[in-house]
């Protein structure tokens, strides 16, 4: 998920995107378990998004602005 699009929304939104990749990413490491998986790089994608909608919750919680982030 882009960036700018984390930014856009809320942080109810936010939370229930939380819920949703926590949920995919303890699928696909059952299915990683079992030996079910196809491909391991969903698994690492889900995670890298759930990291993503962790850090932009936190940056609203601590008042971070969009705008001291470094660009990358």
């Amino acid at each position: 998920m882009k960036r700018a699009l984390l930014k856009e929304l809320t942080s109810v939104e936010l939370r229930r995107k939380e819920g949703e990749l926590r949920e995919e990413v303890f699928r696909l490491r059952f299915q990683h378990h079992t030996g079910q998986l196809a491909s391991p790089i969903k698994l690492r994608t889900a995670r890298r998004e759930l990291a993503q909608v962790l850090t932009r919750m936190r940056e609203i919680e601590l008042g971070v602005r969009s705008s001291a982030l470094p660009q990358g």
